[in-house]
């Protein structure tokens, strides 16, 4: 489990979004594919406009994208 505030749930939603590819997201928000990976792992926390992006190519409102848990440092 991550030890980061931030969670997310981009790997769920690559796999229920045709099995997106994590470049296929980099490409779609403009990052590389080491961001996406970065952020998937919880090793990267996205700025808000990349968060954003992320959740509008998933069609989803940016909570149910990411999460942030404040009990976690």
């Amino acid at each position: 489990m991550s030890t980061h505030s931030i969670q997310n749930n981009i790997r769920k939603l690559r796999f229920e979004n045709d099995e997106m590819t994590q470049q296929q997201l980099a490409e779609e928000v403009k990052v590389t594919r080491q961001t996406i990976v970065a952020i998937e792992k919880g090793k990267y926390s996205p700025s808000l406009e990349l968060a954003f992006k992320i959740a509008h190519t998933f069609g989803k409102p940016l909570e149910e994208v990411f999460s942030f848990d404040p009990s976690k440092k």
